[in-house]
């Protein structure tokens, strides 16, 4: 079993910075493969950023050089991070951290991701 949480969310304007941090604590947790996802009322919940095991990034075309995914790893616990610049209204979200039970391809689709935080706002106004 892994256990997720975040933080960091908050409020900004448009234009700014906002930091998220994820822990995911249980066996094995700094094996696993971690992302991103975000969500809006009444919409699917959509993949951000990813990192696989081997390192490797992913991310949607929406945050390709604004947002940075970034890993560290102690004993058992794995830290997620989410590097987000340039901010705009359509960034506001509840985002999600996710770890997969099994490493595969570096992935953006959230049936892959077995264990979920319970979410952290960002809010960006204009």
């Amino acid at each position: 079993q892994v256990h997720v949480v975040e933080s960091g969310g908050g409020s900004v304007q448009a234009g700014g910075s906002l930091t998220l941090s994820c822990t995911a604590s249980g066996s094995s947790a700094n094996t696993r493969c971690m992302a991103w996802f975000r969500q809006t009322p009444g919409k699917e919940r959509e993949g951000v950023a990813a990192v696989g095991g081997d390192s490797t990034t992913r991310y949607a075309d929406s945050v390709k050089g604004r947002f940075t995914i970034s890993k560290d790893n102690d004993r058992n616990t794995l830290y997620l991070y989410l590097q987000m610049n340039n901010l705009t209204p359509e960034d506001t979200a509840m985002y999600y951290c996710a770890a997969e039970a099994i490493c595969g391809p570096t992935s953006l689709l959230s049936e892959d991701y077995n264990y979920w935080g319970q979410g952290t706002q960002v809010t960006v106004s204009s």
